[in-house]
């Protein structure tokens, strides 16, 4: 059986199925604004030992938030078909939680443009947990990333969405 691509329902696939940039330029720029999160899990005394700023690569909070801000303006060069956005916003937050024990990471990302900016916040959650971990594994190589998620997002034809 044949699929029929003449009226793809992807917009990402031309109609013959193949990967393609999504035409935005007919759209109108508007602000659009994303916040997405993740989780880091550790020890304990893995999660003690970066909060008293001991670990032995130096500013573990530091490193990641920053790598998150960097990534989340390189995410079209990371994910294929993404388009480049003038970035006006990009926050990368970092929490202990002892509950955890671990880190949530939070970042929010904000643009003018044609098109959402859900992929830059989940790029720089992303980054920002992988730098954490590597700032860290020196003092446990079984810490764990998990729950990468788009918790909201505002402006475009698809709406708003919060996470419930």
């Amino acid at each position: 059986m044949t699929q029929d691509f003449s009226e793809p329902k992807l917009t990402h696939l031309d109609s013959q199925g193949q990967a393609r940039m999504v035409d935005v330029s007919a759209k109108p720029p508007t602000v659009r604004y994303a916040i997405a999160a993740a989780q880091i899990r550790m020890s304990s005394s893995t999660l003690e030992t970066i909060q008293a700023g001991n670990a032995p690569k130096g500013d573990v909070l530091g490193t990641a938030r920053l790598a998150g801000i960097m990534a989340a303006k390189q995410t079209s060069q990371l994910i294929p078909l993404c388009h480049p956005l003038p970035l006006q916003k990009v926050e990368v937050y970092l929490t202990p939680d002892p509950q955890l024990p671990g880190y949530q990471i939070r970042a929010e990302v904000k643009t003018k443009a044609e098109t959402g900016v859900e992929m830059e916040a989940l790029t720089a959650v992303s980054v920002a947990a992988l730098t954490l971990y590597d700032m860290a594994k020196a003092l446990e190589k079984s810490m764990t990333i998990e729950s990468i998620r788009l918790l909201s997002k505002t402006g475009g034809k698809s709406g708003d969405y919060q996470r419930e």
